[in-house]
């Protein structure tokens, strides 16, 4: 058992079980604190590392925003969960193409992971690193991007037995940890996910500008148990080796519009990723990537972009949602 298995464990042996948010959450953090989990070699690939488009698409959709928003003098564009600064490279590149968004914009990670910091200063070395949203400078407009955030944010479950709903919990069976009560019928909440999002519509509420949320979930609250890890782009056992894989869950996109709604913010409907990057222009970006290039080079163009937004592939588990101040125009994409 790992060490923090065993630190786990000997918890539980003394007080009793633990909820699975806790468990999650004890997961995530040792997890990210001294790795680098992305590409090839690490545990799971993201959008960002398949192709620069997304990022590039995502740069080019906050400038269309903030040009239309009257051009704000001053703007922080924040990242949460920055992976390796890969996505705020590409966006920064092309937000090139606006000079005036990028003389106006101020880069701000939040990012606690010492590893992956290191990673994004090599990508981005003008950015400022910040452990908690709350410690982003207020008083401006900001522009934030959450891709694939909320997903390693913590849930709880509960179990449908004998007519009632029973917490979920991880316990031991002997020395191996289990999930208790046994139950098939299973559901999920993040309070979590829930409080962070109120949090952020609260900033863009006051400061006005917009957040951008891409991630895998669902639209409106499910049963079932969508708690997995991964261990070299395989799904595994996620209460084998904690702390060593990535645990993530379905995110409820109903309940982070509620909570965005809640706290002031115009909330979007909610886009499909692959049609969004489609009305975005992401065929028109990967046909001028391919002018020139080999056979070769434009066939791994197509296959990313194919990648990214066909059905089968990314385009629909993948969704999209934005929050933006009320005062701000509507953001582009998510037309019928």
């Amino acid at each position: 058992m790992t060490r923090l298995g065993r630190r786990l464990a000997a918890e539980i042996a003394e007080h009793g079980p633990i909820g699975v948010d806790r468990y999650m959450a004890e997961c995530v953090a040792a997890y990210y604190a001294g790795r680098d989990p992305f590409g090839r070699g690490g545990d799971f690939t993201t959008a960002p590392e398949i192709s620069q488009m997304f990022g590039e698409i995502i740069g080019l959709w906050m400038a269309d925003l903030w040009d239309r928003a009257g051009r704000p003098r001053r703007v922080n564009l924040v990242e949460l969960g920055p992976g390796r600064g890969t996505l705020m490279a590409d966006l920064l590149r092309a937000a090139r193409a606006l000079p005036a968004f990028a003389e106006a914009i101020r880069v701000h990670f939040v990012e606690t992971s010492p590893t992956l910091r290191a990673a994004q200063a090599e990508r981005v070395p003008g950015a400022t690193w910040h452990d908690d949203l709350e410690a982003v400078p207020q008083g401006a407009p900001l522009l934030v991007v959450a891709n694939e955030f909320f997903d390693a944010l913590p849930v709880r479950q509960e179990v449908r037995m004998d007519g009632e709903w029973r917490e979920r919990q991880v316990g031991l069976a002997g020395d191996t940890l289990t999930f208790m009560p046994a139950g098939e019928i299973i559901r999920e909440t993040s309070p979590a996910r829930v409080d962070y999002a109120a949090a952020l519509a609260a900033r863009i509420a006051a400061d006005g500008g917009a957040a951008l949320v891409v991630d895998y979930g669902y639209e409106s609250p499910a049963e079932g148990d969508s708690l997995q890890a991964l261990a070299a782009h395989s799904a595994t056992d996620p209460l084998a080796s904690p702390g060593e894989h990535d645990l993530t869950a379905h995110v409820d996109f109903a309940a982070l519009a509620e909570a965005a709604r809640d706290a002031g913010t115009r909330v979007s409907p909610l886009a499909l990723q692959g049609p969004f990057l489609l009305a975005l222009g992401i065929a028109a970006r990967a046909e001028r990537l391919s002018r020139g290039l080999d056979p070769e080079a434009r066939h791994a163009i197509a296959g990313a972009m194919r990648r990214l937004t066909l059905p089968q592939a990314m385009g629909s588990l993948f969704k999209v949602l934005a929050f933006t101040h009320k005062d701000w125009p509507e953001p582009a994409g998510f037309g019928a």
